[in-house]
């Protein structure tokens, strides 16, 4: 059975937004295993604690550059506080739905901004741990989410 990708997904998958690198950026942060196949890279540039610019790159199937592309959306602006509310619920919300078997993408798109957000802190010298909460190591298997 194929599975039902709403506009809102094929339109981020098709024209995704924020793609790239920040060269000099505040703070990256990197989620996903290539054992998987879905790995997500935020790049986020910090200026009077809001989120001035985001980018991502993600090598994974459509969700998600889809997920990655709607959530760097939902965070450019923000506080960095705001920022680490976004929940992949909000992502999937945001994009109309996704099909059960790819919910994952929007835990790594979540995950991914909450890494980025994490580093940003460290490059401060501060513990991102009572902020951020305790992300999934890099190197783990990351696939029992799929």
């Amino acid at each position: 059975m194929a599975a039902y990708y709403s506009e809102k997904v094929m339109d981020h998958f098709t024209h995704p937004r924020n793609v790239g690198e920040i060269p000099d950026a505040d703070g990256v942060g990197e989620i996903g295993n290539a054992k998987c196949g879905d790995i997500m890279k935020m790049y986020i540039k910090v200026a009077d604690g809001r989120i001035a610019d985001v980018k991502f790159k993600t090598f994974g199937c459509g969700s998600a550059i889809a997920t990655s592309s709607i959530a760097t959306e939902m965070i450019k602006g923000k506080t960095i506080e705001e920022a680490l509310t976004l929940s992949n619920k909000a992502v999937v919300e945001a994009l109309d739905g996704l099909p059960a078997h790819k919910i994952h993408c929007s835990v790594l798109a979540e995950q991914s901004i909450k890494a980025a957000i994490a580093d940003y802190y460290r490059r401060q010298g501060i513990d991102p741990t009572p902020i951020v909460g305790e992300l999934p190591d890099p190197e783990e298997e990351v696939c029992h989410l799929h």
